[in-house]
Order: structure tokens, then C-alpha cells, then sequence
């Protein structure tokens, strides 16, 4: 009995899952139905549960956006000032007193030597070799101009590389030179780039106001000789930090948000008297320039937002408690309930009738398809629908398109291979035979005396034997620049003065192979369409160059050329060679066709892909030129390398 229970569970298990794999077999209609439905209903529980979560994710976002610009704001006020700071650098080197005092034509001050001067002593050093000359008093004015221009400025200081420092509000604490100073040294190493330095700390100079170092930033830029790249002096500039502080403290960030700025080390360089945390670490920040993070400090979770300035690299911060962050979520809850009642209203209608919207021209298309695949490549889908299902019956309209040139072209390929084996067929019809008859035609009429006879024989001859080249499609370029000279030559026979020819071959190409007898018609056409037609003797050039790895062979004759109609004829029919040669020639102007150029069109398409071709350019009454681009072929290449691809 309790292996008949096990039987029938697991015989109705599988009862049950052959059910759900039916689901398969259902109509189309039937599953957009059942899909549209749960479309409904599952947003009215996901969303419900999701739109809290949702909402703050998206606001937090929005904060962390905001704050974020409102950093990059003040990081560029921050960056303007110290750009002032460095056109002041810039402008102080630049004068010329402060050129000659760096050079040491004007005396500075100096700490008296052996001076005795307490530890802690603040006072202005009146060292008896203190020159205050004329020139002295002027320097000093003019960094004085300065700091009355600029009132964020508390004091420049200059200073030469023999220690004799000028400056409006500083002085030497001590007799050590101030070439020794840290602040000195960062200047010589950087080498006349602007340098922030933050908070002084353990300098030898000071001012008369005595600002702490916390009420103050540093910045100092070297002056470096031209000529001999060596360092002749400094120049080291207080500024106050209200100048910071005005651009960050009236910032405020929610409640009791607010912003600090921080050196790239982690020192603070302005924070707030109130503020949370007065100094942070810079492991806690990732390598990114501005971003995001969470951390908790003193048992509170705070939020801090930075972004890193690119001209002093101090990071700006946004400090605030995660607890303030702003929730507007009712009007979207709102918009959030009304649009899911919406849906679940008209969710069986709606449902409905997009099932059927779809599947009406899928089972549409699908009887099209079966008639295709009957063998009815004449069907055709005539919707004017502009979603997927429309883009899919034009798709396959275009596909059937395809499918018919492309059988048309394989009968064509079909055709021309039993014609193209007929012909070679014919011409290999004891070619031995032609070439000894011609042979002994050409030595008669040399043994008679008709050198112009046997020159004539000589050259058709080469002309037949290059033409046959034992079957071979694709020849060395100096048979066939061989080929077309000895065809010329024949022309040159019968036109004698009224045919000029100017032939040019490159080394390069000279040693490439090509698809043979591409060039004949070309001069052909030349000869007969434009040498021919004009009035006087012509000029036929013909060049064959390598141009960004590609064969170019060129043929310009300055005969009559064609109107523009019969170029735009030629150039459609040259876009499709294969189906130009099949159709009947076009009536009216330009409607006539060039069975050789159409033939090398055809073969190098077939042979090497669209990527090669023929180009036509003609001018009436000046001439026309033509082009052929031809792959790099260093080899005869194998069948398989040729078919319909490049070979080099």
C-alpha cells in the first residue's frame, strides 16, 4: 500500500509538471493575455513594498548630486583665489627691482649675525647691515600695493638665494638664514611651480600682527633663471583664512550639516567651531576625486560628500548626520496608488487587446512565411505598421528580395562558368597552331623586308599568346602591362599620328599579379569613345601606382568626353555590373553600355569583393578618367583566397 501512495504522488507530480510544460503549447493570444495580466497585478505588491526604498535611494541621490555641485562651486571659488595668488607671483618675478634684487643689486634685510635673540621674542629685527635705500623702500611699497589691493593677503615676503629677504609685514625670528627653512626648500624643489602649502608651522619669519598659524594659509612659488634654470629666490605669501572661510562657512547642509576643507593628508584647513568631527582621516576616502560615503563616528552615522580641487588638491567635505536626510515621498506615493488602481482597472481590457494587436499580424506573417516556404517567393507582406511587427514583414519583404538576386546571380554565375568553360575550351583549340602560323608569318614578312608587318605579327602575337595565358585568371603585371602595350601598338598601326600614348609603371606594382585583361577594354573605350570621336590627335595616359596599399590603375584620355547624363548612366550600371549586362540597354541618352568595362567591373566585384572596383569621372569635350582599384596580390592565390574576398 505505501508503494502504491509513492506511485500515484509521483505519477501526479509528473501530471502536473507535464501541465505547466503544456503552457508552451498555449496560443499566442492566449499567453499575452496571462502575461499582460500578471503585468498588473505583480506591480501592485512589488511596487508597494519597493516604493519606500525606491524614493530614498532616489532622493539620497539627488542630495548627494546637489551637494556635490554645491562642492565643485566652492572648490572653484577656492581655485579662482589661488589662481590670484599665483598672477601675483607671476607679477611680483616680473618687475624689475624684484629682478635685481634676487640677482643681489639691491640689498635686502638680514638677521644680525651672532645676534642673540630669546626663544619666543616677537619683534622686528634692525640688524645693522639692513640697507634701506631708495630701491629697498620701493620693492616694499610695492608688495604693500598688493596687500591693499587684495586684503585677504596678510603678508608677502621675498627672498634671494643669499638670504637677504624684503617684505612688508614679515621678519626673521632668528639669525638662521631663511634659505634653510622647510617652506624654502618645497619652493626650490618644485622649481618655479605655484605651491599651497596650508598652516605655517615652525617658521623663522612671523609679522607685526602676529597671526597664529591656524589663521593663516601658505603658498610660495621659486624664481628660476632662464638661461641657467637655478633658483634665485622665493617668494612666500600669508593668506588669511577667512579668505576660505567667507567661501565655505555660510554653506549649510540640512539642520546642522555643514562643509570643512581639508588638505589631501587629512589637516584641516577650515572647520566650523560646532563642527562634528574636526579632522578626518584620509584612508577613509577612495581614490576617486569626488563621491559618496557612510561612516560612524561617536556612536552617530554621518554622511560625507567630497570632491577634490584639481589646482591645490584640498577636498572639500560635506559633513551632516544621516538622520536629516530629506523624505518628500508622499505626493509620489500618491501618484504611485493611483496608477496601480489604473492598472488593475483596465488591466483585462487593455490586455485583451494588445494580445490580439500582436498576434493578428503574427499569424499574418506566419501564413506569408508558409507560402515562401512553399516555393512563392512573389508573396509579399503589405502592412504599413511602424512597431517590431512592421519592421519584421519589411525585413522579410527584403529578405525574400535578397533571396531572388541571389538565385538569380547563382544561375548567372552558372551560365557564365559553362560559357567561360565553353570559350576556353574553344580557345585552347590548338593554340600551338595559331602561335607557330603567326611565327612564321612575322619571319616571311622579316625575311621580305616588311618590318612594319612583321612588327604588326609580332605583337598580335603576344597580344593572343598573354590573352590565353594557359587558362589562368590572374596574370603577373608585366605581362599584362605587356598585353596593353602590344595592343597599342597594333592601334598605333592604324592611327599612326593621331594617337599619342604615355605609359608609367612604378617598381612596386610592377612586381604585383592582377585579374587579367583589365586594362584592354579601358583603353579600348578610350580610343574608340573619346580618341576617336575628337577632332586632331589625342592623348592617352595610362599609369599603374600602389596608393595606401591598394593597386591603382589609371587610364585618361583628353578625347571627347560624355555629358553628364551618360556618366550617371554608366556610374548606375557600374553599381551593379551583373544585372546591367542581363538587362536590355536603357533608351534615351546614356542609355547605351559598355560590355568590357561592365565585364572587369563584374569580375574584380566577383573576385575581390565590393571594396574594388571601377571609378568613372568625365568632363565634355576634355576627357574622361578612369580608375581601378585592385587588391596587393604578391602571389597567384588560390581559388579559396579569392572567393569574393581580398587577397594580399
Amino acid at each position: 500500500m505505501i508503494i502504491m501512495r509513492n506511485r500515484n504522488r509521483v505519477e501526479s507530480w509528473r501530471e502536473g509538471f507535464s501541465r505547466w510544460l503544456r503552457f508552451g503549447d498555449l496560443p499566442l493570444r492566449y499567453k499575452l493575455v496571462i502575461l499582460f495580466l500578471m503585468v498588473g497585478i505583480l506591480p501592485s505588491i512589488a511596487l508597494g513594498v519597493l516604493v519606500n526604498w525606491t524614493v530614498n535611494r532616489i532622493v539620497d541621490q539627488q542630495v548627494t548630486s546637489n551637494t556635490i555641485q554645491l562642492i565643485g562651486k566652492v572648490n572653484q571659488t577656492l581655485d579662482n583665489d589661488m589662481e590670484n595668488l599665483q598672477n601675483i607671483t607671476y607679477l611680483i618675478g616680473f618687475d624689475p627691482r624684484t629682478e635685481r634684487f634676487l640677482q643681489g643689486d639691491i640689498q635686502g634685510d638680514k638677521p644680525a649675525a651672532g645676534a642673540d635673540v630669546p626663544s619666543g621674542t616677537y619683534r622686528p629685527q634692525t640688524s645693522p647691515v639692513k640697507q634701506d635705500n631708495e630701491e629697498n623702500y620701493e620693492i616694499k611699497r610695492y608688495l604693500q600695493g598688493f596687500t591693499t589691493l587684495y586684503p585677504e593677503i596678510a603678508s608677502i615676503l621675498l627672498v634671494n638665494r643669499e638670504g637677504a629677504y624684503i617684505s612688508n609685514e614679515m621678519y626673521a625670528r632668528s639669525p638662521a638664514s631663511l634659505t634653510e627653512e622647510e617652506w624654502y626648500r618645497e619652493a626650490v624643489l618644485n622649481e618655479g611651480i605655484f605651491t599651497v602649502l596650508g598652516h605655517p608651522a615652525e617658521r623663522n619669519v612671523t609679522t607685526h600682527v602676529h597671526y597664529a598659524n591656524e589663521e593663516l594659509v601658505s603658498v610660495v612659488r621659486s624664481f628660476v633663471d632662464p638661461d641657467t634654470r637655478e633658483v634665485t629666490g622665493a617668494v612666500l605669501i600669508d593668506l588669511k583664512l577667512r579668505a576660505v572661510a567667507r567661501t565655505v562657512r555660510d554653506v549649510t547642509l540640512g539642520k546642522s550639516g555643514y562643509l570643512m576643507v581639508a588638505e589631501a593628508g587629512g589637516s584641516s584647513i577650515y572647520a566650523p567651531e560646532d563642527s562634528i568631527i574636526p579632522s578626518i582621516p584620509p584612508s577613509w576616502f577612495p581614490e576617486e576625486d569626488s563621491g559618496a560615503l557612510i561612516r560612524e563616528v561617536k556612536g552617530e552615522r554621518l554622511q560625507l560628500i567630497y570632491g577634490t580641487s584639481s589646482f591645490t588638491g584640498w577636498r572639500t567635505i560635506g559633513v551632516f548626520p544621516t538622520s536629516e536626510s530629506v523624505y518628500e515621498v508622499r505626493e509620489i506615493r500618491f501618484y504611485m496608488i493611483c496608477f496601480l488602481f489604473v492598472v488593475c482597472l483596465f488591466g483585462v481590457a487593455a490586455s485583451y487587446t494588445l494580445s490580439q494587436s500582436i498576434s493578428r499580424p503574427i499569424w499574418q506573417l506566419m501564413s506569408f512565411m508558409q507560402k515562401a516556404e512553399s516555393g512563392d517567393l512573389t508573396i509579399r507582406y503589405w502592412g504599413n505598421r511602424q512597431d517590431e511587427v512592421g519592421m519584421l514583414g519589411r525585413s522579410f519583404n527584403r529578405m525574400l528580395q535578397q533571396i531572388r538576386k541571389l538565385m538569380k546571380l547563382s544561375e548567372l554565375r552558372e551560365r557564365q562558368k559553362r560559357e567561360a568553360e565553353l570559350r576556353s575550351l574553344q580557345a585552347h583549340i590548338k593554340p600551338h597552331f595559331l602561335y607557330n602560323t603567326l611565327d612564321t608569318i612575322h619571319w616571311m614578312a622579316r625575311k621580305k623586308g616588311a618590318d612594319d608587318v612583321s612588327e604588326l605579327v609580332e605583337s598580335l602575337s603576344r597580344l593572343f599568346r598573354i590573352g590565353l595565358s594557359k587558362g589562368d585568371d590572374i596574370i603577373p603585371m608585366s605581362d599584362e602591362w605587356t598585353h596593353i602595350s602590344s595592343y597599342l601598338q597594333i592601334q598605333k598601326t592604324r592611327y599612326r599620328d593621331r594617337l599619342q600614348v604615355e605609359m608609367e609603371i612604378s617598381p612596386e606594382a610592377e612586381r604585383l599579379y592582377v585579374l587579367k585583361l583589365i586594362l584592354q577594354p579601358m583603353v579600348e573605350n578610350a580610343i574608340y569613345h573619346g580618341i576617336k570621336a575628337r577632332r586632331g590627335p589625342g592623348r592617352i595616359w595610362i599609369q599603374a601606382d600602389v596608393e595606401e596599399n591598394v593597386l591603382v590603375l589609371t587610364v585618361r584620355d583628353d578625347g571627347a568626353g560624355m555629358p553628364a547624363e551618360r556618366l550617371d548612366a554608366l556610374r548606375r550600371q557600374l553599381a551593379d555590373p551583373v544585372t546591367a549586362m542581363e538587362a536590355p540597354p536603357e533608351e534615351g541618352p546614356g542609355g547605351s553600355r559598355s560590355y568590357g568595362m561592365l565585364n572587369v567591373q563584374a569580375r574584380i566585384k566577383l573576385t575581390f569583393g565590393e571594396t574594388y572596383g571601377i571609378m568613372i569621372d568625365s568632363i565634355e569635350n576634355e576627357g574622361t578618367t578612369v580608375r581601378i582599384t585592385h587588391p596587393l596580390l604578391h602571389a597567384v592565390p588560390s581559388s579559396s583566397d579569392h572567393d569574393g574576398r581580398d587577397s594580399r
